[in-house]
């Protein structure tokens, strides 16, 4: 995305020039001039990244949209030397005194200024000389909404076939088709309108269609009409053609002066014949956000169950929930796998009559496995192999080259055109993001909170005023999941995205159309005779070329995954020739130190260095001025050096180390020691795990004012108090997390008058006397820990009038022998643990508690000897846990002979977990053979 690259260059050059250079005469004019300049080149970037998109595009018009990219990414390369010039002297000018910085200011930054200026100009002009060939080569006619034939290929839509799909050839669709059935026939007289959502290719015209054309839905309505809208539509055409579908299906014709009446009459002569009918619209392939919007006043409720089905990729397309309790939104999903298997076979094996050969099960496998459920893929791919002659070799080279032949292959290239669509119907802004997805590996699951930093470190996302980056690109996630481009595979309590990840075949477009724009480099095969730019650089697997042979100075980021072996040389080169790098993720990474060389990479925006060996930071990281995440969770790291408080621009410093070999205690996570002086972090908005060692530190964190998460840990309770005046001024906070030095020490937290008023998670960890007196005022908790708190007050009575907690974990958190949750106690809980309650006897659940709790985790509670009182009431319990209960207890529930089997007997999961060693369990199910064998010993 070449008009990214510039963006950054206006949003970042500028201001610096301007604020460096005020100093002298006439310098603004030739500032804004600069500035003119670089917004003319990011129009014009903008125009050939979208004509480079057109599917028609020849050759000749990709290679001439490729120098103007090349041309953007020079620009780059430019502003970031003159920044890291400008950089190091100004560390230098550090050491002189003040009047001499004032003396040698113009000779100090003249030259560089002058020299970006002449060589933007020359870009400029370079820029002006390929528009200038393009014009002689034509290109002006593609601009002007007219293409050229040259190179173009003829494509049938295959959307077009599902339509009429022989229903002997229809597999997997039954479940869905009888429930969307029922959904239209059955039901209150209200008109509902159902959207069918999905990724492309998942057969959702398929599906609807034969909903469509089957008896009960034909005898249910008086009339019906299927459109097909997709992305250019004209409201007026679409508006006629559904009068005349509706006055068809009736046997009537429709009046002819519909054909020159405007969009309003047609609203209006639509509305009007349907408010005396029963009548079903299809809305095949949506694309637009506003189109239910105009649309829906010409279809009136007349109480005669109407039904309205709308088809699309985007889940914001179609009508909410939220707007209407007669609007829903049925995610249809991707067939499963055996299913998908007998897809493939039925259309491979069409002469076998649908049986695979033992010779190709194994790869008949591995073929639908990549589809992952896919039936556009499922059909090409089988097709296509149902014309080839049957031999093993020739199926082993398509499943090795599958990525090579969907772009190569004519047969195919229907997959990545049909899914290529939701790429081209994606906001400028979503592109570069969704793009970035390239640089995992295939089927990684990848943390959502991880991504967002990238993408920011990149440049991706913009500001909005009022919103935090993260916000924003929170928000881009949502909208990508939406279009159905990438897979929420974790979500938690409260809603929030934890991890993702993009469905194979969308990931070969993505990989396709990365490398067409240079925007990323996936492997190191052959590196260094890599011919093109890689800006950035995916290391993946243990590839065969040595790390040392990359050398490719243009290279801004990269990502590490799978790399067994990393010399420290590598590293050590790689700091001292990579200047101008600035994202670094060596997560996972076989690396154990970090040289003093990491000082000269002062553009880095982003390091981490998570779940690695690295146990010191050298001193020089403190000239990473532009440093804005330093991850070190689950490092060796133990103390940050003082020259980390210099670091102004950074936003998340997370560091702690685990281990799962010991047994869980207050200490379970590490934290590392930071030193005083933390005042200037003032864009810090997430800081943990850190240990409170002295009273200054403390008082420093109440400056902080972006600060979203705090964890901090070994408080004494002397220090009790001023952390609660630190508190009190973090109007932004919303996680919190406070640990003792031991599990015996108390936390002293009672002074605090006004929490922080957004705090939504709260975990205390270490000796509470009495519960906190501003926890009831906490109206925006969702998630509430109390660990080795050993209260003697039963807590329940005050947590379960809190209406928004969705997640509440007791762990050696109350001493008493009773718990009681009452009637209409905890209406949002979703999940609650009871851990490590030693004194706990009994634990009663009143009729109407716990409404929508979905997980109960219990134990070890030696005395407790029966099922809890009221479980059997809490019908949206779905995971039932123990741990370490004794053998009574577990004897009760089993199938056979428990007598408290029937409390249980509705719940889908019971389990109970045994200690191996540490933290390592070895778990069985409910009515498990091995489990009673154990028990019985």
């Amino acid at each position: 995305m070449a008009e990214s690259a510039v963006s950054l260059v206006i949003e970042n050059l500028v201001p610096l020039l301007v604020q460096k250079v005020k100093l002298l005469k006439g310098i603004h004019d030739e500032v804004e001039s600069i500035r003119g300049e670089l917004e003319f080149i990011r129009s014009f970037l903008k125009d050939a990244d979208a004509r480079a998109e057109k599917e028609d595009m020849n050759n000749v018009a990709k290679t001439w949209v490729k120098l103007v990219r090349e041309q953007a990414y020079h620009i780059e390369d430019v502003i970031d030397k003159y920044i890291l010039h400008f950089g190091k002297k100004s560390h230098e000018r550090r050491r002189y005194f003040h009047f001499l910085q004032k003396v040698f200011h113009f000779t100090i930054n003249l030259k560089p200024r002058r020299v970006i200026a002449s060589n933007i100009q020359g870009i400029n002009k370079k820029l002006e000389d390929i528009r200038k060939s393009g014009e002689r080569y034509g290109f002006s006619a593609i601009e002007q909404g007219r293409s050229s034939n040259t190179g173009s290929v003829t494509w049938h839509d295959p959307r077009v076939a599902s339509l009429y799909i022989k229903e002997a050839e229809v597999v997997g669709i039954e479940s869905p088709r009888a429930k969307l059935i029922k959904w239209l026939v059955e039901g209150p007289s209200k008109c509902k309108v159902f959207s069918v959502v999905g990724i492309g290719g998942l057969g959702k015209t398929t599906l609807v269609k034969k909903v469509f054309d089957n008896e009960k839905i034909a005898t249910h309505f008086d009339c019906y009409a299927w459109i097909t809208v997709s992305q250019s539509y004209k409201m007026e055409s679409l508006l006629r053609d559904t009068i005349k579908q509706l006055y068809k299906a009736r046997k009537e014709f429709a009046p002819g002066e519909i054909d020159t009446m405007k969009e309003t009459s047609l609203i209006e002569e639509l509305s009007k014949y349907l408010r005396e009918h029963k009548y079903l619209v299809v809305f095949d392939d949506l694309w637009d956000v506003e189109f239910w919007g105009h649309i829906k006043f010409a279809f009136p409720d007349n109480e005669r169950g109407n039904r309205i089905v709308i088809t699309s990729r985007n889940e914001d397309v179609a009508p909410s929930r939220n707007e209407s309790p007669n609007y829903y939104v049925y995610k249809l999903p991707p067939l499963p796998f055996e299913i998908a298997l007998e897809l493939f076979y039925i259309k491979v094996f069409q002469c076998e009559g649908g049986k695979c050969p033992s010779d190709f099960v194994e790869l008949s496998r591995g073929i639908v496995e990549r589809c992952g459920g896919l039936p556009l893929a499922i059909v090409a791919i089988g097709g296509f192999l149902s014309i080839k002659d049957k031999v093993v070799s020739e199926w082993q080279k398509l499943h090795d080259s599958l990525s090579s032949e969907l772009e190569s292959n004519s047969r195919l290239r229907s997959i990545p055109k049909i899914l290529s669509l939701s790429y081209h119907d994606l906001p400028y802004n979503l592109k570069a993001c969704f793009l970035y997805f390239g640089m995992f590996p295939e089927d990684h699951s990848i943390n959502c909170s991880r991504l967002i930093r990238l993408w920011i470190a990149e440049g991706f996302v913009k500001e909005r005023q009022g919103t935090t980056l993260e916000e924003v690109a929170q928000d881009y996630l949502n909208q990508l999941i939406n279009r159905s481009l990438v897979q929420l595979t974790r979500k938690d309590f409260v809603g929030k995205t934890r991890s993702c990840r993009v469905h194979d075949m969308i990931r070969e477009v993505i990989i396709s159309r990365s490398e067409e724009l240079n925007f990323c480099l996936v492997s190191v095969q052959n590196f260094s005779n890599w011919k093109r730019i890689a800006r950035r650089l995916s290391i993946q697997n243990n590839v065969n070329t040595p790390l040392e042979s990359i050398t490719n100075s243009q290279t801004r980021s990269i990502l590490i995954f799978g790399v067994d072996e990393m010399s420290n040389s590598f590293l050590s080169t790689f700091f001292a020739n990579f200047k101008l790098m600035k994202v670094m993720d060596c997560e996972g990474a076989p690396i154990d130190y970090i040289p003093k060389e990491v000082g000269n990479l002062i553009l880095l925006r982003y390091l981490s260095l998570r779940d690695t060996k690295v146990h010191i930071l050298p001193k020089s990281i403190g000239k990473l001025h532009n440093l804005e995440t330093l991850d070190l969770k689950r490092s060796l790291v133990s103390e940050l050096p003082v020259e980390i408080n210099g670091l102004q621009k950074l936003r998340y410093l997370a560091a702690y180390f685990e281990s799962h070999d010991i047994e869980d205690n207050i200490d379970f996570r590490r934290a590392v020691k930071i030193q005083s002086g933390i005042t200037c972090l003032q864009s810090l908005q997430k800081l943990f795990k850190i240990e409170a060692n002295n009273d200054a530190l403390i008082e420093e964190l109440g400056s902080l004012g972006q600060l979203r998460k705090l964890q901090i840990c070994k408080l004494n309770r002397e220090n009790g108090t001023a952390l609660c005046t630190a508190l009190e001024k973090m109007s932004h906070l919303q996680s919190l997390k406070i640990s003792a030095t031991v599990e015996e020490e108390v936390l002293e937290l009672q002074s605090m008058s006004s929490p922080p008023p957004r705090l939504q998670t709260l975990i205390l960890s270490g000796r509470i006397e009495k519960l906190p007196e501003w926890i009831p005022k906490l109206k925006s908790i969702v998630r509430i820990g109390l660990d080795w708190s050993r209260l003697m007050d039963d807590p329940l009575k005050i947590l379960q009038a809190l209406s928004n907690l969705m997640d509440l974990l007791l762990y050696d958190g109350y001493g008493g022998e009773q718990l009681h949750i009452e009637g209409g106690g905890f209406p949002k809980l979703k999940f609650l643990g009871l851990r490590n309650l030693g004194g706990l006897n009994m634990l009663i659940i009143d009729k109407d508690a716990l409404p929508l709790l979905e997980i109960l985790e219990i134990g070890p509670s030696p005395r407790l000897k029966k099922v809890p009182t009221g479980i059997q009431h809490l019908k949206s319990l779905k995971k039932l846990q123990f741990y370490e209960m004794p053998t009574e207890f577990v004897l009760s529930m089993q199938p056979a002979e428990g007598p408290e089997f029937w409390k249980v007997k509705h719940i889908p999961s019971v389990h109970f977990w045994n200690r191996i060693q540490g933290e390592r369990y070895k778990i069985h199910k409910l009515g498990d053979p091995e489990l009673l064998e154990l028990l019985q010993r």
